[in-house]
């Protein structure tokens, strides 16, 4: 951020979001924030992450099964079994399979929010940055709680919901948003 400036405005998707915001409780140069779907699992509108999910992913990665560790994870988040069979046939395939091993970070950053408990109050009370927290219309009910939830706990949050979206937000239902929310 030095480099750049001294401050950024952030923008994360995802576990990128979890990671931005745990970049915004640590780095004052953050001056605004924009996230969209963390995967926060809050109530029980979603099973919990299993307890043996991080070792069993670890596990997978380390004895080089990328394959598999894909399919793991893509089940765990809900891609029907149809289109994990359609995948297996595609080029993006062989790309997922080759960073494979990022998967144990996201789990690592989200693990601890993916319990189907209430988010802490307290834990992010330091990002008073201007923040948005914003899901899709078309998103799952546990997701939408998770984004819900994480607005109430920011201290200086603006949650919305982008109409008509899901988890795989197309650039264009996203753009004007993200322009409009950093221009002022």
């Amino acid at each position: 951020m030095r480099e750049a400036g001294g401050s950024a405005l952030v923008y994360g998707i995802s576990s990128g979001a979890a990671l931005a915001l745990e970049a915004a409780s640590r780095l004052p140069a953050i001056r605004k924030l924009a996230l969209y779907e963390a995967p926060f699992i809050v109530d029980d509108s979603h099973s919990p992450l299993p307890p043996d999910y991080l070792s069993r992913l670890k596990e997978l990665i380390a004895s080089n099964r990328r394959s598999e560790a894909v399919k793991f994870f893509m089940k765990r988040v809900g891609v029907p079994g149809f289109f994990l069979l359609l995948m297996l046939l595609m080029p993006v395939w062989s790309k997922l399979k080759s960073i494979a091993h990022t998967l144990v970070y996201d789990i690592t950053l989200v693990q601890e929010n993916e319990q189907g408990k209430p988010l802490p109050a307290q834990r992010w009370a330091s990002v008073t940055v201007p923040t948005l927290v914003a899901d899709g219309g078309k998103s799952p009910t546990w997701m939408r709680n998770g984004m819900r939830a994480l607005a109430a706990v920011l201290p200086n949050a603006k949650y919305r919901t982008l109409e008509g979206q899901t988890h795989m937000l197309k650039p264009q239902a996203v753009a004007p948003v993200l322009i409009e929310f950093f221009k002022h």
